[in-house]
């Protein structure tokens, strides 16, 4: 499934050479690549020393006729603890590694979209080890205001998961997802997403808040949280795993 995935992205970087090579746009919008850098990490010391680190990148690419958005993000926990004997064990406590992309073909407005969508995730540590999804659909602007934007999309796909216990899991869903954006200000911004996958064996929710706040032109700073949760998970596993980041955020 994972290298169904990473055919989509790279699928979708041919779609977007071939139209930038095309060359046949008469009024284009504002096109080109715009990517995002963030990097967080914290080491603790003491009664408990330990050092994690996340990071991501996103990525979009707005062309004549397409809008593709690709993503990858890695978090990484790693601690040190002394035992009775006063010797010191290294654990690793968290691991896990995602990637996913999208490409939206534009219709009669700039808004209104049709998709494909690809997901994969590697979690070491997590109810399901290994999570990949494929959609396709709809998606549009619910609506826009000077400072605010909702959009959302809906359609049908599959997922393939390995749970913590081995075992595989696949079948049919719906996905649908809704991203809200807030400028609060010049130098403030709020966005909210939130995603459903409904399928037969499991319904997995995932969201993240987060409020980002510029520092100079290109660098800023973002405070989010995350949730994610999967409505059946193997037994000893938690169902909702969550995440407190704050990042730095480089534009380019």
């Amino acid at each position: 499934m994972k290298y169904l995935v990473l055919s989509l992205l790279a699928c979708s970087c041919i779609a977007a050479q071939a139209e930038d090579a095309s060359g046949n746009s008469t009024n284009p919008p504002a096109l080109g690549w715009s990517t995002t850098a963030e990097l967080g990490a914290i080491t603790t010391s003491g009664n408990t020393t330990g050092t994690s680190v996340t990071g991501k990148i996103d990525s979009s690419h707005e062309m004549e006729q397409w809008s593709n958005e690709y993503s990858l993000s890695a978090f990484y926990k790693r601690d040190e603890t002394t035992t009775e004997d006063g010797s010191t064990l290294v654990q690793t406590s968290a691991e896990r590694y995602a990637a996913s992309a999208k490409g939206g073909y534009k219709l009669d407005s700039d808004s209104a979209k049709l998709f494909i969508y690809g997901s994969h995730i590697d979690d070491r540590f997590g109810a399901y080890t290994e999570y990949s999804t494929v959609a396709i659909g709809y998606g549009d602007q619910i609506f826009k205001t000077d400072t605010m934007t909702l959009t959302g999309e809906i359609g049908p796909g599959y997922a393939r998961g390995k749970t913590d216990a081995g075992e595989q899991e696949n079948g049919l869903l719906v996905r649908s997802a809704a991203t809200f954006r807030w400028q609060l200000s010049d130098n403030a911004r709020f966005k909210q997403t939130v995603s459903l996958e409904y399928g037969e064996d499991n319904k997995r929710t995932v969201a993240e808040s987060s409020l980002t706040s510029k520092l100079n032109g290109s660098l800023q700073m973002k405070a989010a949280f995350s949730i994610q949760n999967d409505s059946k998970v193997p037994a000893g596993k938690e169902k909702t795993d969550t995440q407190t980041s704050v990042t730095l955020v480089y534009s380019f």
